[in-house]
């Protein structure tokens, strides 16, 4: 399913990690995917509140934390930098479909990482 929210279609995910040869490519798509299927989950579902967002980006949390493993093995870790780059995505896609009072937090607040 195309996204079809252009601020979110336009939007480059995780492009610090890229950046990093810290991160490999390979783990960091994954990653930029789970966030992909956030958006069209958001899409599809249009959370009518925060409390509704939130069950959907927690599951999209879940998802990055079995990451953590693929981080590991191409020895690499979801650490500080990751941490801040994931979750300001996070916040970007709240804000894009009008959350803009979501506490980051709270967004990933069943993290591992």
């Amino acid at each position: 399913m195309p996204i079809m929210n252009q601020q979110v279609a336009g939007h480059a995910f995780l492009r610090p990690l890229y950046a990093d040869p810290y991160f490999p490519d390979h783990v960091v798509d994954k990653g930029r995917a789970v966030l992909l299927r956030l958006c069209e989950r958001i899409e599809a579902e249009r959370p009518s509140d925060l409390a509704a967002l939130y069950v959907l980006t927690q599951a999209a949390t879940e998802e990055f934390n079995l990451l953590e493993a693929e981080f590991e093995a191409a020895g690499s870790e979801i650490e500080t930098v990751a941490r801040e780059e994931i979750a300001e995505d996070f916040g970007f896609v709240a804000s894009a479909y009008g959350f803009t009072d979501a506490d980051v937090e709270e967004l990933v607040a069943n993290r591992e990482w």
